[in-house]
């Protein structure tokens, strides 16, 4: 049962580290919406149309894809037997507000959100870019900037979006912290700097993500 928790844990840490990697990435690409309009839709667009094209990113997809979907079940495992485990019975004097934040023991509605998030932008960009009728830019690439930018057109989005990006930021803090602890170097000088350094990507990655929509939506880019 011991082993079978730790393998679960040493599971969860490594698909978290694996899709923060798939984040740092993606980012990197969607930086080309911070361009001006024009030279946005279309480096945006040839950018997407060569991830589309290419065998070895369609593989890295569908594993990114096994990955977030084993994450989110595992986490749920673990979730599930720690409460088991504890019990039902709370005592008088136990107060976890006192001894932890928020965030890490809120891990499940903050993973929940980030889920909710993630199916919903999977079906406002993939499916559509994928399997729907998408118009062709000057370059002849199917229009992925035209679908982004009437997306974060709507202030309602936008929003939601943000808040999707809170959720997602304060979910890395708590996550990334943690894999260093289940990795074994939270003991160690290296897991300090790792933890800063995950610190510091949990935060540039969500003020990242969620600057994007509000930048398009500001600038009006598919005008």
């Amino acid at each position: 049962m011991i082993r079978s928790s730790i393998g679960l844990k040493l599971f969860t840490a490594a698909t978290g580290l694996f899709l923060t990697l798939f984040l740092v990435v993606h980012l990197g690409g969607n930086l080309a919406l911070f361009l001006p309009p024009e030279a946005a839709r279309l480096t945006y667009n040839a950018y997407s149309a060569m991830l589309a094209g290419n065998p070895l990113i369609k593989m890295a997809s569908w594993l990114t894809l096994a990955s977030f979907a084993a994450h989110v079940v595992i986490s749920a495992a673990i979730t599930v037997k720690s409460r088991r485990a504890r019990g039902a019975v709370r005592y008088a004097y136990d107060q976890p507000a006192a001894t932890s934040p928020w965030y890490r023991r809120s891990m499940g509605w903050l993973g929940l959100i980030v889920l909710i998030f993630f199916v919903e932008h999977m079906r406002t960009f993939w499916f559509v870019y994928k399997f729907g009728e998408v118009p062709l830019d000057p370059n002849k690439n199917r229009d992925l900037y035209g679908l982004v930018t009437l997306a974060f057109d709507s202030l309602a989005y936008v929003s939601a979006y943000v808040l999707a990006m809170a959720a997602l930021g304060f979910h890395l803090v708590h996550g990334l912290a943690s894999s260093t602890y289940t990795l074994g170097l939270r003991r160690h000088r290296l897991g300090r700097i790792a933890t800063r350094i995950g610190l510091a990507l949990a935060v540039l990655l969500a003020v990242g993500f969620a600057a994007i929509p509000v930048w398009v939506h500001c600038t009006g880019g598919a005008a």
